[in-house]
Order: structure tokens, then sequence, then C-alpha cells
């Protein structure tokens, strides 16, 4: 099957979302779910981006989740509610939650019945609320996967690590259903998601880093 290989361009609309590439129309249409492949980075700009232009989020199952890397992922602290540990009533949780919160992410829970997934579906559709799933979830309308990462400027165990460049793939059902492939910073220097520029050819792994915005992270040992 044909992948859609985005084009990266240099400085771009300011308004367009890096992501965009990657969805159908641009957004994460309301009502619906999305994977983000077990990636966390990948979820938590998902939910910063969605969650802009919402009231509010919550994080279902994500007990590493602090205000702090919330924060720093571009979320609003003081519109989001934790449960950590939703333990065996995880399906009432979300219901509750995607009810009453326009956007809610959840961590690894167990895989879903086909009840409850068409049960939180129905509820999905009727409130317009957004899931962000970190793991696989099987009645998700979008599937987005990191297909490769690294990791630049560390280097023998010491240096500046400036950012994480990654191909990222997404298919999924309806209009998302042909696969598309776009290449980013995730994070970049300044900490936020950002379009990479490719020269024709150029793999993933091969970037030079984009000028870094505020003082990068300095790893030793």
């Amino acid at each position: 099957m044909a992948i859609e290989q985005t084009e990266q361009g240099g400085a771009g609309d300011p308004a367009e979302s890096p992501l965009g590439a990657l969805l159908p129309g641009g957004r994460v249409r309301p009502g619906t779910a999305v994977s983000a492949g077990g990636d966390m980075p990948l979820l938590l700009a998902l939910a910063a981006e969605v969650s802009a232009e919402s009231a509010g989020w919550a994080a279902v199952g994500l007990p590493d989740l602090g205000p702090l890397a919330a924060a720093d992922a571009g979320l609003d602290v003081g519109a989001g509610l934790w449960v950590d540990e939703p333990g065996r009533q995880w399906p009432q949780v979300l219901a509750t939650l995607l009810e009453a919160v326009p956007v809610v992410l959840t961590g690894p829970v167990p895989p879903a019945p086909a009840r409850i997934a068409r049960r939180l579906a129905a509820i999905m559709r009727r409130s317009g609320a957004v899931l962000l799933t970190a793991q696989p979830w099987e009645g998700a309308d979008l599937f987005l996967q990191v297909s490769s990462a690294v990791w630049v400027g560390v280097e023998h165990g010491f240096g500046v690590l400036r950012g994480r460049r990654v191909t990222v793939t997404s298919t999924g059902r309806g209009a998302a259903a042909r696969p598309r492939q776009t290449d980013l910073w995730l994070p970049g220097p300044d900490g936020s998601v950002t379009a990479v520029a490719l020269p024709a050819g150029e793999s993933a792994s091969g970037a030079r880093m984009p000028a870094a915005g505020r003082a990068a992270l300095r790893v030793v040992g």
C-alpha cells in the first residue's frame, strides 16, 4: 500500500500545526478516538493541540504524568483532571469523563470488549469528546505510529541533548484510510513539535538541527 509522504516547508504558516499533515482535514475531529501507538511524547503533543480550544482535559491511567510534565508538553494544567489508578472500573471512568470533558487521555488499559468500545464510541459521538489513547485502541478512528526515532546531540555518553527526530505514520478509517507519513522534531530544541524540512532523498536519521529557541538540556555521563 502506498504511503503519502507529506512535504515539509521551511518557514511555513505559523498557524499550521506540524501534526496536521497526519490528520484528515488537518485536525482531530470531535467525537473520535486516536491511538498514539505507545509513544508518550506523541500522545501529549496530540493532547496539547486538541485541548488548546477546549474547556478542559483529563488523564486516566497515566500516574507518571505530573503537572510539570503536562505543562512542558503544552497542556493547561489548571484545566486538567487526573485519575491515576482507575482500577477495574476504567470503562465507567472513561464513560463518565467522556460525557463531561472535551479531551480524555488514557494510558495502557486492558483490551476493551466490543460492547464497551461501542458504548464509548456512542458517548463520544453524542458529546463530541475526543479520546486519545497511549496504546492501540480497537475502536480508534485514527492510528498514529512513530516508525523511527533518533535523539540528537548526545554522543559518546555526553553532550547537549537538542531534540528527538521522528518519522510518524498514520492510517485509519474513512478519510484516514490512506496512510500518511511525515518527519517531526518531537520535541524540538525549544520543547515544541516542529516540522522537519527534508531535502530530497534524506532519511529521518540524517538531519541537521534547526536553530535552538531556548537553552538545551545538557546530559553528562
